[in-house]
């Protein structure tokens, strides 16, 4: 079992729940859209969020930003140490280094010494694509190679007396990613941070980061995630939610059980699903809601689900709890029917299981918790 590191009031590491990250893509130092964005990100889940500080003018924006949001802000600082101390100053709840452009030991322990002042955690964040030369082999990317990056970095804050760290190693190449926080998970104690780094445009990027994290968190390896996609960051919440459904290590939200169709299909089991889908973005409470086209299978996954859709040749019945609670509905109606039955049961549960919008989603993601995987 991994060390525990504590990010705000979020814990990774030691068993605690596996805990999911995101990253803003607006210019920091346009403060309102940032907030906007985290805020977004937080309602969809989201329990750390990176903000991007590549100036002066947007690590001391950090602490307008931090103002104005709950969720834990980790400063994600390049090249220039000092914007390292700014952060801190600005209120950064976690930093995170590079030591393939952040090599002086000086300055890194200059930082690691602010950072405990502070009682802030630092992650040793290695990248294949900017890895110090010397970490490499005759110019070639390496798993050990990755390794020993993080660890000359993880030992240069140790030697100024600093401990609280977390590590992560990414790629694009899964089987590279996957070897390197093998051998990380072997040979340190440190929580894990796992990602696929630049995964890929939409479908294959949420493939190939499945593939990468699914892996290693099946595995017992990572404390948090994140999943890297281009466009809109709440995309890589909900696809780390997923994957952590999909695994059975943490529960939140609607896991839908969707119909494949084929010939027998009566009604557009895809507009169904994307419409549920997005009408219902917003709850989470865990529940199953089936959408199948054909008693073949959908009769069994309906009666095992929280709601479900039925559909027949141009109709279908609404279950709730297995039983059935509209039968005959028609086709252009029953996407309606559901989202307004599964309204029904959040609306009516205490409000500490209601939309995420009006709850504290830290609170809700450690008690909806079902599960864990460490680092």
């Amino acid at each position: 079992m991994s060390r525990t590191v504590r990010v705000g009031d979020v814990t990774i590491g030691g068993g605690a729940p596996v805990a999911v990250q995101s990253m803003t893509n607006t210019d920091p130092t346009d403060v309102a859209s940032t907030v906007s964005q985290i805020r977004r990100l937080q309602a969809a889940g989201c329990e750390i969020v990176r903000v991007a500080l590549p100036s002066i003018d947007a690590a001391k924006a950090l602490c307008s930003i931090k103002a104005e949001v709950t969720v834990p802000l980790v400063a994600d600082i390049h090249y220039d140490h000092r914007l390292a101390l700014l952060a801190l100053e600005s209120g950064a709840d976690k930093l995170r280094l590079n030591p393939g452009n952040i090599r002086d030991p000086n300055k890194i322990q200059k930082v690691a010494r602010a950072a405990r002042e502070h009682g802030v955690p630092i992650r040793v964040g290695v990248n294949a694509g900017s890895v110090d030369p010397r970490f490499t082999s005759g110019g070639d990317i390496t798993a050990a190679g990755l390794v020993d990056a993080a660890l000359w970095q993880a030992e240069v804050l140790e030697n100024a007396g600093f401990t609280d760290i977390v590590v992560s190693i990414k790629a694009h190449e899964v089987p590279l990613t996957v070897e390197a926080n093998r051998l990380l998970a072997d040979r340190t104690d440190y929580p894990l941070h796992l990602g696929i780094t630049e995964a890929g445009p939409m479908l294959s990027g949420v493939v190939r980061s499945s593939v990468g994290l699914g892996l290693l968190l099946a595995e017992g390896i990572g404390a948090t995630i994140r999943v890297s996609l281009p466009g809109d960051p709440v995309a890589e919440v909900e696809a780390a939610w997923d994957i952590l459904r999909s695994l059975e290590l943490r529960q939140r939200g609607i896991s839908y059980i969707v119909c494949p169709t084929c010939g027998r299909t009566g009604v557009d089991i895809a507009g169904i699903a994307e419409h549920v889908r997005h009408e219902l973005s917003d709850v989470a409470k865990p529940l199953r809601v089936a959408i199948m086209g054909c008693p073949v299978n959908g009769l069994g996954e309906a009666k095992r689900a929280d709601f479900a859709i039925l559909g027949g040749r141009g109709k279908g019945t609404i279950y709730v709890r297995g039983q059935v609670a509209e039968p005959q509905v028609p086709k252009t109606q029953l996407a309606e029917r559901l989202v307004e039955a599964v309204r029904r049961e959040v609306r009516s549960d205490h409000p500490g299981n209601r939309d995420l919008k009006h709850m504290n989603s830290q609170a809700n993601a450690h008690s909806l918790t079902q599960g864990g995987a460490h680092g």
